[in-house]
């Protein structure tokens, strides 16, 4: 309703102003969508529409979605993943897509549950290379550590893990 009523009224409502305004001083971001027709929600798209343009400039950013089935699998790719560059977020290579029968016990949870955890681990290792310590955290994250190529995501770094634990908020 709020952001139907900012688009209507051409003026943000009281709750789409602190939407935007907790984005814009945000460590990070993680996106997620349901999926319906091999795209994103309106409802998401339209958050994302009602953002001043250069809010998303420099934020790390994770995407994840989830759908009845593995057909929808690239929206990531090819609905999200667009859409978030094009607002100049660092989107972190891993993104998380998640079906029906990823849920529960199993092989596919195990997988999932991989998949959970290296995202959340190139989303950490990104917001520590951006703001060297996220707010909020009780002690420094060491910074400046230097970018390196591969397939093997850095270990060196705190686990996503790792920072939760540490966070004071």
């Amino acid at each position: 309703m709020d952001l139907a009523t900012t688009f209507t009224a051409g003026v943000p409502t009281a709750a789409v102003a602190r939407a935007r305004e907790q984005l814009a001083t945000a460590d990070g971001l993680i996106a997620v969508s349901p999926v319906f027709a091999a795209g994103y929600s309106g409802l998401f798209k339209m958050f994302f529409d009602a953002l001043d343009p250069d809010t998303l400039t420099g934020v790390p950013t994770l995407l994840a979605a989830t759908a009845g089935s593995a057909r929808h699998s690239l929206v990531l790719d090819h609905a999200m993943r667009p859409l978030l560059s094009y607002l100049r977020a660092l989107v972190v290579p891993t993104g998380v897509f998640a079906t029906t029968d990823d849920f529960g016990t199993g092989e596919a949870a195990t997988a999932l549950k991989g998949r959970i955890g290296r995202a959340a681990d190139e989303l950490a290792e990104q917001i520590t290379r951006s703001t060297g310590s996220p707010r909020g955290f009780s002690d420094a994250v060491p910074a400046g550590r230097p970018r390196v190529s591969g397939n093997a995501v850095r270990t060196d770094g705190p686990s996503f893990r790792e920072l939760l634990g540490r966070h004071l908020g």
